[in-house]
């Protein structure tokens, strides 16, 4: 069996400030950054092959903090340079060593006008029921920005061209990205309906792991290796302990 590790990025320095993020470039937190090295002691068992990570510094400074914990060096694979063009010199690559692609397909949710705002100042400005389903439901967009459905629409195509072909071909592969375009990988992959999606929350650098195993993935849960209880939140309202 091989696996696909999900992770969210570390807390932010805009979710210590409670601002909408989205694609504001921004760095992992002290705690965010904290957050990481748990993460990276919880898969410290999983021999990675392959990483996938956005455009975004604090989705790939999360991914970078997991990869040291295994002493790995991550090579960015970029779109004028590819694989191949590594690959080939095979005397020159340490086996510590692994391939990261960082695509736009992967970034957070793009928020449009609310980028930048407080969010209580937003609820207080639109309300709390439309500022919970610009942030939870599947086809409301914020002001200017991408509802779930459109961010499904870049994740899910990208999903099954690029990392899919590594899970088949047996490798473990980390995604490090954000909450919104880990719920659209997640809604592809668990079949969940589009209520229910609204219901599924991903907490800060938790990774969420499946098996890959005759064609299928299925989750499975990581025993926490610290004295951080891991709390899974999956469609239905019910919580399942890892």
């Amino acid at each position: 069996m091989n696996y696909l590790i999900l992770v969210r990025h570390g807390e932010s320095r805009w979710n210590l400030s409670n601002k909408f993020t989205g694609w504001v470039d921004v760095p992992l937190s002290e705690r965010g950054i904290g957050e990481a090295l748990a993460a990276a002691k919880e898969l410290a068992g999983f021999k990675l092959d392959e990483a996938y990570t956005s455009e975004l510094t604090r989705a790939q400074e999360t991914l970078l903090l997991i990869l040291a914990r295994q002493n790995r060096t991550g090579i960015f694979m970029h779109e004028d340079e590819p694989e191949s063009a590594w690959m080939k010199y095979s005397e020159k690559i340490d086996r510590t060593e692994i391939p990261i692609r960082a695509d736009h397909a992967l970034n957070e949710r793009y928020y449009g006008r609310l980028q930048g705002m407080n969010k209580d100042r937003a609820r207080e400005r639109f309300g709390e029921a439309r500022v919970l389903a610009w942030r939870r439901g599947f086809a409301d967009r914020p002001p200017g920005g991408e509802s779930l459905r459109d961010v499904c629409g870049r994740v899910v195509p990208y999903f099954r061209r690029r990392i899919m072909a590594g899970i088949r071909a047996g490798k473990n592969v980390i995604v490090a990205a954000h909450g919104n375009s880990l719920r659209a990988a997640i809604k592809y992959i668990e079949g969940i309906s589009d209520e229910n999606i609204a219901r599924l929350e991903l907490h800060p650098a938790e990774p969420v792991v499946y098996g890959y195993r005759n064609g299928r993935l299925a989750r499975r849960f990581v025993v926490p290796t610290y004295d951080r209880p891991i709390l899974w939140k999956i469609p239905g309202g019910r919580r399942k302990r890892g």
